[in-house]
């Protein structure tokens, strides 16, 4: 599913209006009627005491609409207008006048005091207060009453996000409502996907208010949810050089585990051959536990790294095979890291640079922006304030823009690692993935991913398909691990061995998965 900014957003209500004649007061009809449907799929509405609080914009209205109809379906209703009374315009002050006409009973409170007293009083809270239009941190009164509104031990049902989250970044603007079910309007928005936003908006529910598919499935909104593709079938004549073949550069006399997860995790993710370019003192200690890998004992520095006087062998061996990875736990060494730049300017193969590597390459941008052949970088939040140049707070502020920059400018395929890994290309678009889950926060958890991607190649897709499969079942396969054994205590192991088991059940269950437990955004009228 398309998610959008929340100019474009405001860009697609005007449309609707100008180009399709779907008048405001229709918009604001059906988005109050979406939320009206949520709580009576979700609470028993009749003889139900319902706080509604609207603030002072369209927002608001969308409350006077949910109000107007559970009123009229039997349920008991008090609003709150937290905004001024005669600031409403057009289609809210349209349905404030019709709220007002029928009986419903209005308050404006200005005193938190009294609230305390008779917010405990009520069945179910809608939360109209803000929207998406928030730009500032939450103040006075309005702090003071989403404080109240957490405090409550009911449902909590926030229109469009929750209020004091902000819409582009998922940021909490100093305070926010936690909310039980959010109803986004039109489409998601980043902030609704975003985390921390995405933590406290509960479940989320998505009315499209009458909008036609041309405009919210446009190609120019750049932002979709990760839903992977199909991948094809092993053909009955399949080999292992028909499978892929992967070059992995890596390993240095500190760090075997790293090199060990990205190769083995490729083969577990159905990969052909996997070759291991590693230091002759890491080899044998590898080879013993990775039985599978065709290991590569390569001349090392005295640090125990990689030497630069491997690279003709490497670029000569890289013309053997479909793809090559670089950096996992190759070390900081400046021998090393002066191969990893002459490899990635060189080799003419699609190249995934992890780890060690991304270090490299931050020092030399131009290794990586000038190559003809395709580029993947999957770096976390550290690597990427290395490679942007910013930090990582600039980073995290606006994390879609410094993406998309970022890709368009390196003509590379990026992974920015973390809860809902963001996968951007250089032609702007970005791919929320929703798989996974903090277990997976473990050491070598990346170099599996790494392993995935490449893993994802050697059974057929293209280099942009691999990456956005290879991240959704490493998400996958950590929480079928997770399902097992628990988050705590998760381990590498644990994921890379469940690699098998998540790629047979995408092959077999593809739609039940993804809609059911993948695509938590959940369609309503």
């Amino acid at each position: 599913m398309k998610i959008s900014r929340v100019k474009e957003m405001q860009k697609m209500d005007a449309q609707a209006v100008k180009q399709f004649g779907i008048k405001e007061e229709m918009l604001m009809e059906n988005a109050g009627l979406a939320v009206y449907n949520v709580i009576k799929n979700e609470v028993d509405i009749k003889k139900k005491r319902f706080a509604i609080f609207c603030g002072g914009g369209n927002n608001g209205g969308d409350g006077f609409v949910a109000a107007r109809k559970i009123h009229s379906n039997g349920g008991l209703v008090h609003v709150y207008i937290l905004g001024n009374l005669d600031t409403y315009k057009d289609a809210a002050k349209l349905n404030l006048q019709i709220i007002q006409n029928i009986g419903i009973e209005i308050y404006e409170p200005d005193n938190t005091e009294i609230l305390k007293d008779t917010l405990s009083k009520y069945d179910i809270i809608v939360d109209g207060i803000f929207g998406t239009g928030l730009d500032r941190e939450v103040e006075g009164k309005y702090k003071s009453i989403i404080n109240l509104i957490n405090e409550q031990d009911c449902p909590v049902f926030s229109l469009d996000i929750p209020s004091g989250v902000h819409g582009d970044t998922g940021h909490i603007m100093g305070t926010a409502v936690r909310a039980s079910h959010t109803i986004s309007f039109g489409l998601p928005k980043l902030g609704n996907l975003l985390f921390p936003g995405f933590e406290i908006a509960g479940k989320l529910h998505v009315t499209h208010i009458s909008f036609p598919p041309e405009m919210y499935n446009h190609k120019n909104i750049k932002v979709s949810t990760n839903d992977p593709v199909l991948m094809p079938g092993r053909r009955m004549d399949s080999h292992k050089g028909s499978m892929g073949k992967v070059l992995f550069i890596a390993g240095s006399n500190l760090y075997l585990g790293a090199p060990y997860f990205a190769a083995q995790s490729f083969l577990k993710a159905g990969g052909g051959l996997s070759f291991l370019a590693t230091p002759e003192s890491v080899a044998p200690h590898i080879a013993s536990k990775g039985n599978e890998l065709v290991v590569l004992p390569l001349s090392m520095a005295k640090s125990g790294s990689l030497s630069m006087k491997n690279l003709d062998r490497l670029l000569e061996f890289s013309d053997k095979v479909d793809m090559v990875v670089i950096g996992p736990g190759i070390s900081l060494n400046r021998g090393a890291q002066n191969l990893v730049r002459s490899i990635s300017a060189e080799i003419n193969k699609p190249v995934l640079i992890d780890g060690d590597g991304l270090t490299a390459i931050a020092k030399d941008l131009d290794c990586i922006a000038n190559r003809t052949y395709p580029s993947i970088l999957t770096p976390h939040m550290g690597e990427m304030s290395r490679l942007t140049g910013k930090s990582i707070a600039e980073i995290n502020k606006h994390k879609i823009d410094a993406l998309q920059v970022t890709s368009k400018m390196l003509k590379t395929v990026i992974v920015l690692k973390g809860a809902h890994s963001l996968i951007g290309y250089p032609d702007g678009r970005i791919f929320i993935n929703l798989s996974g889950n903090p277990g997976m926060a473990t050491a070598g958890s990346g170099d599996v991913l790494t392993g995935t991607i490449a893993g994802m190649l050697g059974l057929g897709l293209s280099v942009e398909d691999a990456v956005r499969n290879g991240v959704f079942i490493h998400g996958f396969a950590g929480d079928l691990a997770a399902k097992e054994n628990g988050q705590d205590g998760l381990l590498a192991t644990d994921i890379m061995n469940h690699l098998p088991e998540a790629i047979k059940l995408l092959r077999r269950d593809y739609n039940e998965i993804i809609n059911d437990h993948y695509n938590k955004i959940h369609t309503v009228l």
